[in-house]
């Protein structure tokens, strides 16, 4: 498996824990920055990190920035993803198990490094359930598909 991660400075220390710990566990990860807590833009890492998953190149997506707001809105702007601003793990879960989301946007202000990672893990731990949940999820491909150029 292969992860896309990005943050800003008010995110770095999250990335760096998240990062050390998927590769640890051998997953591979391609970090697009930002690589100090010196002042950077959001989208600068999360256009990239979003672009790589939706060709397939990653499975998923991880970015953090202060807010985790900036990143979402940054990601959601590449065909493909659905990027889900998390803070707790039933919202880390069931983003996965409802709206199959491939990429997990988070908080470097709202949530610790420690519960970043955690709320990353059971993220992708959890698996998209189809059934009712596949149509709505169709129901948005289908409007990208149509108003995206």
């Amino acid at each position: 498996m292969k992860i896309s991660i990005g943050s800003d400075h008010r995110g770095f220390a999250h990335k760096a824990l998240i990062t050390e710990t998927l590769r640890a566990k051998g997953i591979e990860v391609e970090d697009f920055g930002c690589h100090s807590e010196e002042s950077a833009d959001y989208p600068d890492a999360a256009l990239p990190a979003a672009e790589m998953v939706a060709s397939g190149d990653a499975a998923a997506g991880v970015l953090i920035c202060g807010s985790g707001i900036g990143m979402s809105i940054a990601a959601n702007k590449v065909k493909g993803i659905r990027a889900s601003l998390c803070f707790t793990e039933n919202q880390a879960r069931t983003t996965r198990q409802h709206n199959d989301s491939n990429m997990i946007c988070l908080s470097g202000d709202g949530v610790d490094p420690q519960m970043a990672l955690e709320l990353t893990q059971i993220w992708l731990d959890s698996v998209f359930e189809g059934g009712r949940h596949a149509g709505r999820v169709n129901k948005i491909t289908s409007y990208e598909d149509k108003h995206s150029k």
